[in-house]
């Protein structure tokens, strides 16, 4: 039936497998919380920490595997390692989960396409 659209195209494997392992590592809240505050701006593990309210050991992990995902990226100055978000990709990502979420959370119809900076609450 889908195949006798004439524009139907499905992903490829590798890309579904792809997306799938990004939203599983998008799938934990303090990741949630560190990738938006490295969207405002490249932080250090201890900022980060303390705005995501876990341990700088625990976010270390996290941003570690965000890494190995190719969603977050480091840079090294003296001792200390600076990360930020990897591309605006991201950027969009975690705007669509947000916005998404903000619709379900106020039982709003999912009319509009463009994401609006989502209710920040306080953690």
């Amino acid at each position: 039936m889908h195949s006798s659209l004439p524009d139907f195209d499905m992903p490829s494997d590798e890309q579904v497998h792809l997306a799938a392992e990004s939203f599983r590592l998008l799938s934990d809240p303090t990741r949630i919380k560190v990738l938006w505050a490295l969207l405002q701006g490249e932080s250090s593990v201890a900022c980060l920490a303390e705005l995501a309210g876990a341990a700088p050991t625990a976010v270390s992990q996290h941003l570690a595997k965000l890494r190995l995902a190719g969603l977050v990226k480091g840079r090294r100055e003296g001792t200390f390692v600076y990360y930020s978000a990897a591309d605006e990709h991201v950027r969009g990502l975690l705007a669509q989960a947000l916005h998404h979420a903000d619709h379900v959370d106020r039982d709003i119809p999912g009319g509009d396409a463009q994401p609006h900076r989502p209710r920040m609450r306080n953690a």
